[in-house]
């Protein structure tokens, strides 16, 4: 199968092969074997660096895919050079990692992600905001968008509110009881709402100080924890650079 991958993790296998689990367009999240990649003058051993985006030539073994061969799109080895990029790409990574399923198919997921890599790469965006807004797409991927338009008790529509409920993931009117949830400024919330429908190239039009970024943080990193198979190891170091 041809298909184009981020590599999201790479470790060493037996003698001189790699395993990878990639992303892919066509077949979602898949382990692969890559012979000899250990090795720097192998013809695989640049296109199975972290990071790495490239088309993939894979072939389904029993249980794992074989790395046949690929040709690099970008590298993004730039992002390597930059502890802060570099924190902020590993943890997308790990998001990917744990959202997702092996062979679950995600093209929308796949696009929101190598968007984000390429504006990662850049100077021209707020890293952190950027990050924000693809939690918000890996929530609404995979059945877990918070809901900023309605009541999440009564159904109410509402153009605001200063309250979003932690247990059924939306906004709460002025009317409904606040319980189980998060109180955040109107600004904030009204900021969330459109990080979670904007695309991601639009995110350099939200300027929000510190305060208002902790409680993004908050919000989103409570529902990324309390849904997936493990909580991100990142999220640590993420707020560690934060400080």
């Amino acid at each position: 199968m041809e298909t184009k991958g981020i590599v999201i993790k790479a470790q060493d296998y037996k003698e001189n092969d790699k395993l990878l689990w990639i992303y892919t367009e066509k077949l979602g999240k898949v382990t692969a074997i890559a012979k000899g990649a250990k090795k720097s003058k192998n013809k695989s051993f640049s296109i199975t660096l972290p990071l790495c985006y490239s088309d993939y030539l894979l072939f389904k073994g029993k249980s794992l895919y074989r790395l046949s061969e690929g040709k690099i799109i970008n590298s993004f080895q730039g992002l390597l050079n930059n502890l802060e990029k570099l924190t902020y790409s590993s943890y997308l990574c790990e998001l990917i990692d744990i959202s997702t399923e092996d062979g679950e198919k995600n093209p929308y997921l796949f696009k929101e992600f190598l968007t984000a890599l390429y504006l990662l790469d850049t100077d021209a965006i707020d890293y952190e905001l950027l990050i924000r807004a693809f939690e918000l797409k890996v929530l609404k991927a995979t059945g877990y968008e918070i809901d900023f338009n309605n009541c999440v008790f009564c159904k109410k529509k509402i153009n605001s509110s200063n309250y979003i409920s932690l247990s059924y993931y939306g906004g709460v009117c002025e009317e409904c009881p606040k319980e189980h949830g998060v109180y955040l400024s109107r600004a904030s919330f009204n900021a969330l709402r459109f990080l979670n429908s904007a695309t991601l190239d639009k995110v350099y039009r939200v300027n929000l100080n510190e305060e208002m970024k902790e409680e993004l943080f908050k919000i989103n990193s409570f529902i990324i924890s309390s849904n997936y198979v493990r909580k991100p190891k990142s999220l640590e170091m993420l707020k560690f650079i934060k400080e």
